[in-house]
């Protein structure tokens, strides 16, 4: 039996410098997949309402939907950690709300763990979290649930002052207890400056190299998020093609009368 991923081995990761693998999964397929193929940690992500929901954004997302996804991701796993995003509103209120919602995605959603986005502004948050035993993953720089504020999906920290924020920000949240930290959408360099100042680990998603471990959306890397191609995203594998080029087979024979044939018929 594979041996569960814990905290204490991502912590490690970074003491030993070996680079973390995150992906995010939403559903039993995708994590099991996954897990087979040995990622490190699976995000479900509330950018599930973007790629999988087709909403324009992730504020939509609700904490039903996040413990549905989140549901399904854990019975697909067996090795990974799982950590799941606190959605819009589940949070941002009140520190009592913020545990009790905190408290469900692990609970009922079944993950090891929970990501919230912010910094300083969140650091109070974080620590009411991580006071109830539940692991804390922060989310610094270009946050998706702040686009309003920032005026869409902008780099952030290339101004002095910004970068000089992102810094007291990465250093806040790890005092308030995250055992790790994303920097999205950061300049490689802050990025790598942040991840020298700190002890957690910090995960990149468009933040360069230098951070010990990386995170992608894993409709993006597959081809499947055609809304959008954001310039920090690889493309391992085209499967929109083979997925349109099957259905298409499909349809001209079910219209061609080939399908179903006698192999595929009972009698």
């Amino acid at each position: 039996m594979k041996k569960q991923t814990t905290i204490l081995d991502i912590q490690r990761m970074k003491a030993e410098g070996e680079k973390i693998s995150v992906l995010t999964a939403y559903d039993f397929p995708f994590a099991r997949l996954m897990d087979d193929a040995g990622i490190d940690m699976i995000l479900v992500g509330d950018s599930v309402g973007s790629v999988v929901s087709g909403y324009d954004n992730t504020l939509p997302v609700t904490m039903e939907e996040m413990i549905y996804h989140t549901r399904a991701v854990v019975r697909g796993t067996s090795r990974a950690l799982v950590i799941v995003d606190m959605p819009f509103l589940s949070y941002q209120v009140d520190l009592r709300e913020a545990r009790l919602n905190a408290g469900r995605l692990i609970k009922e959603g079944g993950a090891q763990a929970v990501k919230l986005e912010g910094g300083e502004n969140v650091a109070e948050t974080i620590a009411a979290i991580v006071a109830m035993d539940i692991p804390v993953v922060a989310h610094i720089g270009l946050t998706p649930q702040s686009i309003h504020r920032m005026g869409g999906f902008k780099v952030q920290g290339k101004a002095a002052e910004q970068a000089r924020q992102l810094l007291t920000d990465a250093l806040a949240v790890e005092a308030a207890g995250a055992f790790a930290v994303v920097l999205e959408g950061i300049p490689m360099e802050l990025a790598r400056e942040i991840t020298a100042a700190l002890s957690i680990p910090t995960i990149g998603i468009g933040a360069g190299v230098h951070c010990d471990g990386q995170v992608l959306v894993i409709h993006d890397i597959l081809g499947l998020c055609e809304k959008y191609s954001p310039k920090f995203v690889k493309r391992y594998a085209d499967v929109s093609e083979t997925i349109r080029s099957g259905i298409e087979e499909y349809i001209r024979e079910v219209k061609g009368g080939e399908f179903p044939d006698e192999e595929h018929s009972f009698k």
